[in-house]
């Protein structure tokens, strides 16, 4: 089976709704025999995605997060959006380890984490939301 599974969700802001994105994920991933071990990276990549995608939206509690993976047995992509405000990808400091384990706030490796598990990562950034694109090899 070479041609693509796709899930597409639309995620409303509830607690741990990420969860539903991920059981779906691994679902599809299961069905296409996709190594355990792969599965597990996905789901921290689509978790960060999710998460950041509500909490840096600004869009309020009825902004919903789009949420589409399409998977093959050798190949993931992971897609997505939200309705906020955008931001500048640019001006995002990467995150210095000793200032982080100094200071009380451990958050802020969401961006750079999904960067470095990822084998494609791109951030489009609007007025109007912004669109991740994470590339993810499973073979």
């Amino acid at each position: 089976m070479n041609s693509p599974v796709v899930l597409k969700i639309e995620l409303p802001n509830v607690p741990d709704i990420e969860l539903v994105a991920v059981e779906g994920l691994g679902r599809l991933a299961r069905h296409l025999g996709i190594p355990e071990e792969k599965i597990g990276e996905a789901r921290i990549l689509v978790t960060e995605a999710i998460i950041n995608a509500f909490e840096h939206a600004g869009g309020g509690s009825a902004s919903p997060v789009v949420v589409e993976f399409t998977m093959t047995p050798s190949d993931l992509v992971i897609f997505v959006r939200d309705f906020g405000k955008g931001f500048d990808p640019s001006s995002v400091e990467n995150p210095q380890l000793a200032e982080k384990l100094k200071g009380g706030g451990k958050r802020g490796w969401g961006l750079k984490l999904m960067e470095s598990m990822s084998d494609d990562f791109r951030i489009d950034s609007a007025p109007d939301g912004t669109r991740i694109t994470i590339r993810k090899m499973l073979r």
